[in-house]
């Protein structure tokens, strides 16, 4: 009789952890494959607005670039900002924001913006900093970017999913 209730809830925890599996692949699946939410969008117009805020206020002018969300993205790169032909556009990788969504907002768009500042600028640096300068730094830290990195740093994204973790 205890062998037999061991195996029923066995193969409970076996369908459970099935159900569950299924939810997440199909949320993912559902991510991929439609349009950026719309709570997503909002999310990113508004620290967009917040980098514009903030760039007119300490450099005297703002300017709107193109952020392009995409899933082209090879790897995990979270965002590049291109120039070419004078022309500045941003780029967010869609493949890590359903997992990193708030690490996006809070470091990304501003470290994005301030390569587009730095460009505007005529700023660009050397080869050697793969332009992130003295400059870009001081840029992203004045538009708002919470950790002014080179790249990004996967003990944020980490540390930041964690519940129980609250502080850094």
């Amino acid at each position: 009789m205890f062998l037999k209730k061991l195996e029923l809830i066995f193969l409970a925890i076996i369908v459970i952890a099935i159900l569950l599996l299924s939810k997440n692949y199909y949320e993912s699946y559902m991510f991929r494959t439609n349009d950026l939410p719309q709570s997503y969008k909002k999310l990113i117009a508004d620290k967009e607005q917040e980098v514009l805020v903030l760039m007119q206020k300490n450099y005297g002018f703002a300017f709107k670039v193109p952020l392009i969300v995409t899933d082209r993205f090879k790897g995990r790169l979270y965002g590049l900002t291109a120039y070419k032909n004078g022309e500045i556009k941003i780029y967010l990788n869609k493949k890590v924001m359903q997992e990193s969504m708030d690490y996006m907002v809070d470091n990304v768009i501003a470290h994005e913006y301030a390569h587009a500042l730095v460009f505007k600028l005529g700023q660009r640096g050397s080869a050697k900093d793969d332009g992130h300068s003295k400059e870009w730094q001081e840029a992203c830290k004045k538009l708002g970017g919470k950790n002014c990195e080179q790249y990004v740093n996967s003990h944020d994204v980490v540390i930041d999913k964690l519940p129980f973790y609250n502080g850094k």
